[in-house]
């Protein structure tokens, strides 16, 4: 959005859904963003009726603005069905982050053609793909590499919260859904407590957002162990930048970490009926995206049945305490963060010049 601004000379007006980013770039959320924060089959079914009615009142709104151009962001499982709807209006539709169908449901890459008209893909692999469906994708980067999150002060952050040079430091990052919240964080703090056997002076750092900051502050109440919640972007760059190694749920924080260069191990657990259907649609053999862009498992894995205090404490000492292991790793990361686009112009202008060519046909097609 505030691309779009600079490259239309602050001439462009915006309406939609989106979180407290987005509201202060000029948007006013037809509903809190929040009622789309669900994930996995068993966690939406019960939620259905609203987000069945917020989906009819997003593409109502659409009709009665009748906006020059929509950009569905992620979330394809709402996203696409509003694009489906709008499209039949006869407003053009834009994809921003490509569904993993390459992951999940290849099958469906069809479909996607009479959705959206064109596809804003983060990972490089992406339009290839899309390619053998007729699908418009243009790779315009990923965002995080604009985040900021590989400049932070480490020596800062540990001087600011009294942590000594050699005390070790994780971040662990359970999500930014309170579903998820509840379900990871009480095992990511049973690592921690484990790890602690080791490491008397550990310190956890958990980043958080508005939405879920109770939920994170309630779960580690009885921790037990110096625990640090922020929410802060530059003192998140700062924890990262001060910190030894990190639990993540599989990802964008594993991306996050990865431009800090914090080695890590990924974790993730759904419900049992979610994981079911999973292991029988999943058709690649990483979830981590960081191991996805380098197409290895070089940052470890835990998940469901792995997802435990035991395997996660085990991955966690072996990083801290084994430089070798660390840097074998921080190697894989860099070789991941050169995947994603980094470099000019940035993603946030790519992605706004393909917005911008797209409503620039809309106009023409209209005079």
């Amino acid at each position: 959005m505030a691309a779009l601004k600079r490259q239309t000379g602050d001439n462009i007006c915006f309406s939609g859904v989106g979180g407290p980013a987005m509201i202060e770039q000029g948007l006013d959320s037809l509903f809190p963003m929040r009622d789309l924060a669900l994930m996995g089959l068993a966690e939406i079914v019960p939620h259905l009726p609203r987000l069945i009615g917020r989906l009819r009142e997003t593409v109502t709104a659409v009709a009665r603005l009748r906006p020059t151009v929509v950009v569905t962001i992620d979330s394809p499982g709402f996203s696409l069905r509003v694009a489906e709807r709008v499209r039949r209006l006869g407003i053009p539709t834009i994809q921003y982050v490509a569904p993993q169908l390459w992951a999940w449901h290849p099958q469906r890459g069809g479909k996607l053609a009479s959705q959206v008209d064109h596809v804003l893909a983060l990972l490089p692999f992406e339009p290839e793909f899309f390619a053998q469906f007729n699908v418009g994708c243009t790779f315009v980067g990923h965002p995080i590499v604009e985040s900021g999150l590989d400049g932070g002060d480490g020596a800062a952050f540990r001087r600011r919260h009294g942590i000594g040079d050699q005390s070790p430091v994780v971040v662990t990052m359970p999500g930014s859904r309170a579903t998820e919240v509840r379900r990871l964080l009480p095992t990511f703090g049973a690592a921690m407590k484990r790890l602690q056997d080791s490491y008397s002076d550990l310190t956890a750092v958990v980043p958080t957002v508005v939405t879920t900051a109770d939920v994170v502050r309630d779960v580690i109440r009885n921790w037990g162990l110096p625990t640090i919640v922020i929410g802060d972007a530059e003192e998140k760059a700062d924890a990262f930048a001060g910190s030894d190694a990190a639990i993540a749920k599989s990802g964008t924080s594993t991306l996050e970490l990865a431009l800090a260069g914090v080695p890590m191990v990924v974790a993730y657990k759904v419900s049992a009926i979610t994981a079911f259907l999973a292991r029988r649609l999943i058709t690649v053999d990483n979830v981590a995206m960081v191991n996805l862009l380098v197409d290895r498992e070089f940052v470890p894995e835990c998940l469901q049945e792995d997802c435990r205090p035991d395997r996660l404490a085990e991955e966690l000492d072996r990083l801290i305490g084994d430089e070798a292991a660390r840097s074998r790793q921080q190697m894989g990361l860099a070789e991941a963060v050169a995947a994603l686009g980094s470099g000019t112009p940035a993603p946030s202008e790519r992605a706004a010049k393909a917005v911008l060519d797209a409503a620039t046909g809309a106009r023409s097609s209209n005079e």
